[in-house]
């Protein structure tokens, strides 16, 4: 009995001796060591989930795109693209590429010390492209960078807090790294150029196609899309369509027209106003009174050009903001009469004399003369005015950029321009001349910005007999300024009295001028 008791006490401990553990055992096998396909899958999702947080935290870079704040961030998505948002507008997408990450650009504000810059040295517009390129460059250079480290960092801390393991932890982050990588790729190789031609909006922006005209015409037209940016740049967000909608005069042939301007101040929408007007009206000659730059630099030069293509004779007389660079530069450029000193010029069958301020005022270094200098080169131009009518080539027109100048031609000349003010007048003098007084045709300038009311556009078409060269009567044409779409044209008779103010009446021609088409 105590041998058999013996042998059973030994073929238990045998048995527990030889029996298989739990933590070995097939059930627990089974259960808590997963498949290798279950585990990878696993990483995966710790991957991705870690990506993507880490993008939402610390992916966004915050860099300057020429005027303005913006913010660019790469974010998980379907589809791809590239995403525009400007606050509180609305957005505009493009199908930029093909891969799981999306670019997203916000335009946070304005920064007021680039737009200050931009608003004192115009002539920086030119290159407001290559700029924005370098900014764009440079931006994205730092996104990457900052969304490699991201993605990582966010990866590998899930893993972390997930497997508690640091090998596994740096899987996941090395495999975010991956895919980041990867989709960088499939972004670069599907990029889609042409993207911007068919964009899509929302929000306030829908209506930007009906504001900013056809994209494709924008790529195709690249010189009109600068002028567009130059446009935004200076808040003058509807003149083009403004003097789309001005009325159209048919020709008529027994009638000179003759388009006024003045202190355009460097503002570059003016160039596609006086072109539409010259086109519109069939301008025969423009006369610039003078202040078309700002500053009178050597840099502010280039501004000038579009001068050669506005499709009609230009007689340009200098002001106070246009220095003597600026007319040796104007005498260069084909089809432009620069008038100084009482010179006159035949254009058209129209003589026109004109002298330039004897004053230059963004030269700090000089004290201003005042009137007394603008009344002695008033004299300088009378005197002209009579040496010509004595020799039997009398003027038909005299021109001078500040009215205190331009009334000392009283009795040598039947009609004298003038602008300078910046406000509208006409009035006839002691001796029978009448003055013409325009506003500003660049709505102030680019300086405008500086302004809480927005100054208007104005410039007047002029009609005078083709025989005897006398003012028949005068359209004066008002465009809404700063970010205004009105658009008003004043007819007036030059047998009526002078208008006075804005109540003056706008009587529909009675001589032999066109009238509107409809």
């Amino acid at each position: 009995m105590a041998r058999a008791h013996e042998l059973l006490q030994a073929g238990l401990v045998r048995l527990r001796r030889h029996r298989p553990s739990h933590r070995s055992s097939p059930v627990s096998t089974l259960v808590h060591s997963p498949h290798p396909y279950g585990r990878a899958f696993g990483l995966m999702a710790v991957a991705l989930l870690g990506a993507w947080l880490g993008l939402l935290i610390v992916g966004a870079v915050r860099t300057p795109v020429g005027p303005v704040d913006t913010s660019m961030a790469l974010r998980p998505s379907v589809s791809g693209g590239t995403k525009i948002n400007v606050s509180p507008l609305g957005a505009l997408e493009l199908d930029s590429h093909i891969a799981p990450i999306r670019l997203d650009v916000n335009i946070d504000r304005l920064d007021p010390v680039r737009s200050q810059a931009l608003v004192q040295h115009p002539e920086r517009i030119a290159g407001l492209q290559e700029e924005i390129g370098r900014d764009v460059t440079e931006g994205t250079r730092g996104l990457a960078l900052r969304s490699c480290a991201a993605v990582v960092f966010g990866a590998t801390a899930l893993g972390l807090a997930v497997y508690r393991r640091p090998r596994r932890a740096l899987a996941a982050g090395g495999l975010a790294l991956a895919l980041l990588a990867a989709s960088g790729v499939s972004a670069w190789g599907t990029w889609n150029p042409k993207s911007v031609l068919e964009p899509r909006f929302s929000g306030l922006l829908s209506s930007a196609p009906s504001v900013v005209g056809n994209a494709r015409s924008i790529v195709t037209e690249f010189d009109v899309y600068q002028q567009e940016l130059a446009r935004l740049v200076t808040n003058v967000t509807k003149l083009y369509e403004a003097t789309s909608t001005l009325p159209v005069y048919q020709p008529d042939p027994g009638t000179m027209r003759v388009l006024h301007v003045s202190d355009i101040h460097l503002n570059p929408a003016s160039w596609h106003i006086i072109g539409s007007l010259v086109e519109q009206y069939g301008i025969d000659v423009i006369i610039d009174t003078g202040d078309t730059m700002d500053h009178g630099t050597a840099a502010e030069n280039r501004f000038l050009d579009p001068i050669t293509d506005l499709g009609a004779p230009y007689v340009w007389v200098r002001g106070n903001h246009d220095s003597l660079v600026t007319q040796r530069y104007l005498q260069r450029l084909k089809n432009v009469h620069v008038l100084d000193e009482g010179r006159a010029v035949t254009v058209g069958g129209l003589r026109v004399a004109g002298i330039g301020d004897p004053q230059f005022t963004p030269d700090r270094s000089t004290v201003p003369a005042g009137d007394p200098a603008e009344r002695m080169a008033g004299i300088r131009l009378a005197s002209a005015l009579r040496d010509q009518s004595a020799a039997g080539t009398p003027a038909d027109i005299a021109v001078a950029h500040n009215p205190v100048a331009a009334r000392e031609a009283d009795g040598e000349v039947p009609l004298v321009l003038a602008g300078h003010v910046h406000r509208r007048d006409t009035e006839i003098l002691p001796l029978g001349t009448r003055l013409k007084i325009e506003g500003s045709t660049g709505g102030g300038g680019l300086r405008a910005v500086e302004r809480e009311e927005p100054e208007k556009v104005r410039a007047s078409v002029l009609y005078l007999d083709r025989d005897t060269r006398t003012l028949q009567a005068w359209d004066e044409i008002t465009l809404g300024g700063l970010g205004l779409t009105t658009a008003e044209v004043g007819r007036h008779l030059a047998e009526a009295p002078p208008p006075q103010g804005p109540q003056a009446p706008r009587t529909p021609p009675t001589t032999g001028l066109p009238s509107p088409a409809p």
